[in-house]
């Protein structure tokens, strides 16, 4: 099975325990958002926390579970990121984001509902201080520098993409170490591949708005390295994360795969 067909099952398989767990909430126009906001994607972190526990063993309904909560904050992230507050978009995963079908309070909320774990990978310390970082750089007007850049995205993509790699780890009480070292450069490298999405990108295959990044007036890797200097940064820190791996045998492949996955895709 090709990586790509590897990752659709395995967000089929997420897809399909998010349904259930959805089902279970009291019928709303909440819950119906959060459906919504929870439709399609990737689901990548979600594929990380699977592969992650497979190395150590984890009973796979237990890391799909793991997989569910963080696919869950990452449509909060994604969401509450769509507000015209922050980045003002209407296009999400090809179809009207939360706010646009609803409204600012229900996108709040249901921002709010998805926010089910992982407090320290979402709050003060991780994706909400990367947020923090974000909002207070466009507010500012100052186009941040490229160690400004750098860790204001290890913080607002790298957190949850670090959680979802060393998930395993933790569920299987192994050494997480490895896979930190591999996700810390996996969620740089993801975050420069956006970057240059946004530039070089289609819309309709990344089913969101290109460009808004210049429109927005924020400093980006591309910015700072070009076309090629970014691309080139991407793919070095991508065999920086598959060299990570070098302690772990084929069970890793999924994990190295989807780390060169990352600079290849087109969404």
């Amino acid at each position: 099975m090709s990586f790509e067909d590897q990752l659709r099952a395995t967000s089929a398989e997420i897809g399909a325990a998010t349904n259930t767990f959805l089902e279970k909430m009291p019928t709303s126009e909440i819950s119906r958002a959060m459906a919504h906001a929870m439709n399609g994607g990737k689901r990548l972190r979600g594929y990380l926390v699977t592969q992650s526990a497979g190395l150590f063993d984890v009973p796979r309904a237990v890391s799909v579970e793991a997989a569910v909560a963080i696919e869950c904050l990452h449509a909060y992230s994604l969401v509450h990121d769509d507000l015209p507050a922050m980045d003002d978009d209407d296009l999400r995963r090809g179809q009207p984001t939360v706010h646009v079908k609803w409204d600012d309070g229900t996108a709040v909320l249901v921002g709010d509902a998805l926010a089910l774990c992982l407090a320290k990978a979402a709050g003060a310390a991780g994706l909400g201080l990367g947020q923090a970082q974000d909002i207070a750089a466009e507010t500012a007007g100052n186009l941040l520098s490229l160690e400004e850049i750098t860790a204001l995205q290890a913080n607002k993509t790298g957190a949850l993409i670090r959680w979802s790699a060393e998930a395993g780890a933790v569920l299987g009480g192994g050494d997480a170490a490895p896979l930190t070292r591999y996700a810390s450069a996996l969620g740089l490298a993801f975050q420069i591949a956006d970057d240059l999405l946004d530039v070089t990108g289609d819309e309709a295959q990344t089913g969101k708005r290109v460009g808004k990044d210049a429109e927005a007036g924020k400093a980006t890797f591309v910015d700072h390295l070009g076309v090629a200097g970014a691309r080139s940064r991407a793919e070095e820190l991508v065999e920086y994360a598959v060299s990570a791996l070098a302690g772990f045998d084929s069970r890793a492949d999924g994990l190295r795969n989807a780390a060169r996955f990352v600079v290849t895709r087109k969404f």
